[in-house]
This record gives structure tokens, C-alpha cells and sequence, in this order.
């Protein structure tokens, strides 16, 4: 029993389960708006296992493609993925065991859930591989995010909407936003290993600049979800308290770059759950 309650707190580990946060507040945004309120027990216990389960797919694979790497980096040298405590079979079994159960999970959502759950995967993988030759890797993370609020209207209505377009491109840019300053963390290792990432490319202060231009697109886009799904006060004020939290950030990281963790999980957890709460407000109301 030790065992395995130790496996768990390992895997929980290697994954970050809290930090399902960042994505779960988007699906759900996009259900409530694609059913124009409650959506059912079924979908909601579907939806909650389809956003965990990709994102340990992505983390895990993450973890097991990136261990090479974890072991030189200060920072990450002590992950259950470097230090010994989880084997990379196990780093490995987990991660396509939660594949697949993605993959089942969409087949009793809808067709299209399922035909969509093998290029998503794709994706989320992806990541992981971009940094290794390509700047774009932030985009990719921002991406694997901003896939949330598609699938969450797909599963809800079964085709893909405009206004879930734009909330998703929203998420991308956000989450490409604070990355971008998470990854100020990693500047120098990443010019030494030679690793494609926007800081170690353009320097500290270029990237807090795209940093600020990615998260005004955010809201922007933010906006065009409101405007286009014809959303009601409560939403257009949440994207102004979300560009506000996000010039928080900024300024949190701009005058302490050790600061970074507290502006990237705190302000940005507190993000997803408040918009969540407005949005569901607006319909109620």
C-alpha cells in the first residue's frame, strides 16, 4: 500500500496535477457558452476526464522526452523523472496510458471528439520538440492550452464555432504570454545547452516586451469571444479584470524577477477560475 501511495504522490509530482487549473476553467467556459448554460452530469465528468488525461499525456511525455535535459538544469534535477524515483518505463506507460484514455474518453463524447483527439494528441506532444529547434515552442504550449475551449464546444455541439476560435486564440496568447516569463528563469542554461527559446534568442528585455504584446492580444481576443457569442455585461468586465490581473503580472515580474513563480501560478490560477465564475454568471443572469 506504501508503494503505491508513494507511485501516486510521485506521478502527481511529475505532473503538476494542480496545474490542471490553468485549463479546466476553458473547457468549461466553452460548454456553458455552447449550451447556453448547464450542459449535464455526463459531459461534465467526460469533460473533466478529457482535459486530466490530455494534460498528463503532454506533461508525461514532456518529462520523458525532456529527462536529458532535466538532469543538467538546476532547477529541474530533482523531478521524479531525473532523480531516480520514477523509471523512464514508468514515465512512459503512464504517459500512453493516459492517451488512450483520452481517446476513449472522446469516443463517447461525439465523432468528432474522437476523430479530433489523434491530431490533439499529436500537438501536445509536440511541444516538447519544438524548443529543441525552434522559438516557437511558446506558442506550441499556448496552443496545447488554447485546444480546451475547441473541445469543450465540440463536445457540447459537436462542430467547431467561431467564438470558440477566438476564446482558444486567447488562450493561446495568454498562456504563450507567461510562459515567455516563466522561462526567464532558464535564460542562460537554455543560450548554454543551445535550446530555442524568445529569451535566450532576444535577451531579457525583448521578451518581456512580447510578453506584453502576446497577453494585449489575449485580451483582444478575449474581447471578440465576448462579442461573438453575444455575451452579456458580466463577460466583457471579466476580460477587463483578466487585462488587469495580467498587467499585474508584468509588473510583479518587471520589478523582481524572483517573483516569477508568484506571478505565473498565482495570478494566472486566480485568471481561468475567475473568468469561469463570470461566465457563469452572465448566463445565469
Amino acid at each position: 500500500m506504501q508503494k503505491l501511495v508513494k507511485l501516486l504522490n510521485d506521478l502527481n509530482e511529475l505532473v503538476m496535477f494542480k496545474h490542471s487549473i490553468f485549463s479546466l476553467p476553458f473547457i468549461f467556459i466553452a460548454m456553458i457558452v455552447g449550451a447556453e448554460g448547464w450542459f449535464g452530469w455526463k459531459l461534465f465528468f467526460l469533460g473533466i476526464l478529457a482535459a486530466v488525461s490530455a494534460r498528463n499525456f503532454a506533461m508525461g511525455f514532456n518529462r520523458f522526452a525532456d529527462s536529458d535535459i532535466d538532469a543538467l538544469n538546476p532547477r529541474t534535477a530533482n523531478r521524479p523523472s531525473v532523480d531516480g524515483r520514477l523509471k523512464k518505463q514508468t514515465v512512459l506507460g503512464f504517459t500512453l496510458l493516459n492517451g488512450l484514455l483520452f481517446v476513449v474518453v472522446a469516443y463517447f463524447i461525439n465523432d468528432l471528439a474522437f476523430w479530433l483527439s489523434f491530431p490533439i494528441l499529436i500537438i501536445l506532444a509536440s511541444y516538447s520538440l519544438f524548443k529543441r529547434f525552434s522559438s516557437l515552442a511558446h506558442l506550441i504550449l499556448g496552443l496545447s492550452l488554447g485546444l480546451a475551449p475547441i473541445a469543450g464546444v465540440v463536445a457540447v455541439q459537436g462542430r467547431v464555432t467561431l467564438w470558440s476560435i477566438f476564446l482558444a486564440i486567447g488562450v493561446m496568447f495568454w498562456v504563450a504570454g507567461f510562459d515567455l516569463l516563466y522561462s526567464l528563469q532558464d535564460i542562460e542554461f537554455d543560450k548554454k545547452h543551445k535550446l530555442h527559446s524568445i529569451p535566450a534568442k532576444f535577451g531579457k528585455s525583448k521578451t518581456l516586451v512580447f510578453a506584453r504584446i502576446f497577453h494585449l492580444l489575449a485580451v483582444v481576443f478575449w474581447g471578440a469571444f465576448a462579442y461573438m457569442s453575444h455575451s452579456g455585461i458580466l463577460t466583457y468586465l471579466v476580460v477587463a479584470i483578466s487585462g488587469a490581473i495580467l498587467w499585474m503580472e508584468h509588473e510583479i515580474v518587471k520589478k523582481d524577477f524572483n517573483k516569477i513563480d508568484r506571478a505565473f501560478f498565482t495570478l494566472n490560477g486566480y485568471l481561468g477560475i475567475i473568468f469561469l465564475i463570470f461566465v457563469i454568471l452572465d448566463e445565469v443572469f
